[in-house]
C-alpha cells in the first residue's frame, strides 16, 4: 500500500465518523492502522483473512501503533464465508483488498453490510494499468473492469475513482 492510499484511507474513515469498519485482507496491518487512525476514538475494526499469520502481524503492528487491543476484531477465514456471518447495516466503511476475482462479490456483500452514508473502497482497481489496456487481458482484469462497470452503473452508489496507489475506487451507499 502505497502512502497516498494509506491516508486516503485515513480520510476516508474520519469522513464518514466510522465507528464500525470491515476490512478484506488484512495484511500485515498497514492499512488497518490507516483505518483506524481516521476511526472514532471508540471504533472497531473488524478484519478479515484467510492466513492467520498475516493476523498475528497485524496484531503485533496495531500493538506497536499503539491501538488497544479492544480496538480490532480479527476473524480468520476467507471473506465470502465470513461476511454473511457480519450485521446487516451495521458498518460505517468496509475496504476491500482481498482476492481481485471475488471484489464483485465483496461490493455485494458491503451494500448489505453498510448504513445509508457508507462508504465501501476497493484497492487497486487499476490492475497496473491493464484495466484501461486494450486487447486480451488476464480474468482479473476482466473482474476488475466488471466491478467498475456495475459500480458506475449502480443507482444505489455515488462513486469516484481516486488516483493513489494503483487506484482506490469509493462508492458512498445512498
Amino acid at each position: 500500500m502505497t502512502p497516498g492510499t494509506g491516508s486516503a484511507l485515513g480520510l476516508l474513515a474520519a469522513a464518514v465518523d466510522a465507528k464500525a469498519v470491515a476490512e478484506i485482507g488484512t495484511g500485515c496491518g498497514v492499512s488497518g492502522i490507516h483505518l483506524l487512525q481516521g476511526m472514532r476514538p471508540d471504533g472497531v475494526l473488524t478484519t478479515v483473512d484467510p492466513e492467520p499469520e498475516h493476523q498475528q502481524f497485524a496484531r503485533q503492528a496495531f500493538r506497536a501503533a499503539g491501538f488497544a487491543s479492544n480496538r480490532a476484531r480479527f476473524i480468520p477465514g476467507r471473506a465470502l464465508e465470513v461476511l454473511p456471518r457480519l450485521a446487516d447495516a451495521g458498518y460505517d466503511l468496509v475496504f476491500c483488498d482481498g482476492d481481485r476475482l471475488e471484489y464483485l462479490d465483496y461490493l455485494d456483500e458491503s451494500l448489505r453490510l453498510l448504513r445509508p452514508g457508507g462508504l465501501v473502497a476497493f484497492e487497486g482497481v487499476f490492475g497496473g494499468g491493464r484495466t484501461i489496456d486494450s486487447g486480451p487481458q488476464p480474468t482479473e482484469v476482466l473482474r476488475l473492469r466488471e466491478l467498475l462497470r456495475a459500480v458506475r452503473e449502480s443507482q444505489e452508489l455515488v462513486p469516484s475513482l481516486l488516483p493513489v496507489g494503483d487506484g482506490l475506487l469509493c462508492a458512498v451507499k445512498r
